[in-house]
């Protein structure tokens, strides 16, 4: 079987007891950087065998990883930081898992967006996931069809574009729009800033950005509006 097995996002003390003993039982562990998850698997006293998988060798060692499954290996697969499978490569071996019935399961831990959504201060009921915008072909068109949505949307980003981000965040969606910024999450130096993305902006370009960045943006207020404005009864309307 395959176990997707969250990990710490910075504090260490944030993995589960299960993932432990998931990560001590398996046969081998599928991490995208294997340094960065052989200090976790190290620092936790585990040793097992370790295998690269990432956007850059994905689809070269897939079957490999399928074979192994199918031979009845029980595979962990961890991620830098966080839950395998978010804007990572993990969402190729669990679609080639479930093509050759191989049982997948997925352990609940941490990931980054969900603490930096809830202490935004933004609207969590409803909410669409970005990631990581593309870097240059569709990013612009991406960012218009984006000017329309209603819902609270959530952004990864690199701490060396990241203030390019808030400047074409600030073009498109206007630089009054409520948002706010995670970094360095569950680590020492957190910080968690909120404002409109103007304020936002400005903060940036007087500190050294460090860190991967959650942003959380506000949807837009008009589309609700005019949502409202069409419930409205014909009655209503004519009285007015």
């Amino acid at each position: 079987m395959l176990s997707l097995v969250p990990t710490p996002i910075g504090n260490l003390e944030d993995i589960t007891q299960r993932a432990i003993r998931v990560l001590g039982q398996c046969t081998m562990v599928i991490a995208e950087d294997t340094r960065k998850s052989g200090m976790l698997l190290q620092h936790l006293g585990i040793q097992k065998r370790i295998q690269s998988f990432h956007t850059a060798n994905e689809h070269k060692v897939l079957s490999g990883l399928v074979e192994k499954l199918l031979l009845g290996e029980h595979l962990a697969l961890v991620t830098d930081a966080g839950t395998p499978g978010i804007s990572d490569p993990g969402f190729l071996l669990v679609r080639e898992c479930i093509k050759n019935d191989i049982e997948v399961e997925c352990l609940p831990g941490a990931t980054a967006f969900v603490p930096a959504l809830v202490v935004s201060g933004l609207p969590c009921e409803r909410f669409c996931f970005e990631g990581f915008l593309p870097p240059k072909k569709g990013r612009s068109t991406r960012l218009q069809e984006l000017s329309e949505e209603t819902r609270t949307m959530i952004f990864y980003e690199s701490p060396h574009r990241v203030l390019k981000t808030f400047a074409e965040f600030c073009e498109v969606f206007g630089p009054e729009r409520q948002a706010s910024f995670s970094r360095e999450i569950s680590k020492k130096f957190e910080e968690n800033k909120r404002g409109n993305l103007s304020e936002l902006k400005n903060h940036l370009e007087k500190t050294e950005a460090r860190g991967e960045y959650v942003i959380i943006v506000q949807g837009t207020e008009k589309k609700r509006k005019d949502v409202k404005e069409k419930k409205r009864r014909p009655d209503q309307q004519e009285q007015e």
